[in-house]
């Protein structure tokens, strides 16, 4: 079921708990070597679909999201490619329960995964980093759309990281039209969210 809520619920971030995990290796080790897969990828199943999540928290009053950051530059939401023909919702808690999730079965460690709505829609029109919030007319067959959806933490979580990725909880303005170190994608999350309410709970 998914969350519609205009409200939002953020937490302190000193409600969660941060623990690690074996490393998740990335697939490729460069942007072109991404591009030369996703293009392999696309000749066999067609137009890439990924989803990501936005999981927010709060400090200092101001709400703030948590960002993967792989070495030290880049950062990005979890998440991640679909199998051909899955659920949006299934899949991207499947996502990210493989990146932040314990690998310990036991219930009380797994995060409650609640999705809410869908705020962003991009397109990658061709083999290349760039990716638009529309697909570009003369485009017949875009090669990749990435959906951003927002997810509503409970009170308490357990989160564990991989031991090669940071989780950081960056602020709203620091996000805000920062595309140089953040890109177009994440660096317009302020203005998406910007239709919703923070309800702000302090314990």
């Amino acid at each position: 079921m998914v969350n519609t809520s205009a409200i939002v619920n953020t937490y302190p971030l000193s409600s969660y708990t941060f623990g690690t995990k074996e490393p998740k290796m990335e697939k490729d080790t460069s942007v072109a070597d991404r591009l030369a897969r996703m293009k392999v990828n696309y000749m066999k199943e067609g137009m890439r679909t990924s989803v990501e999540g936005i999981l927010l928290v709060q400090e200092h009053n101001h709400p703030h999201i948590l960002l993967l950051q792989i070495g030290n530059t880049f950062c990005k939401l979890p998440g991640g490619r679909l199998k051909p023909g899955e659920n949006e919702i299934e899949g991207l808690k499947r996502k990210l329960s493989s990146k932040l999730a314990a690998n310990s079965p036991a219930s009380a460690l797994q995060p409650d995964w609640q999705i809410g709505e869908c705020v962003a829609t991009w397109w990658r029109p061709n083999f290349e980093t760039i990716m638009y919030p529309y697909c570009p007319p003369h485009i017949t067959k875009a090669k990749e759309c990435k959906k951003l959806y927002l997810v509503h933490l409970s009170e308490r979580e357990y989160f564990a990281v991989p031991k090669n990725l940071k989780l950081l909880a960056v602020p709203l303005f620091e996000l805000y039209d920062n595309v140089q170190r953040y890109g177009p994608v994440i660096s317009t999350i302020p203005q998406q969210l910007s239709r919703f309410q923070f309800n702000m709970i302090h314990q």
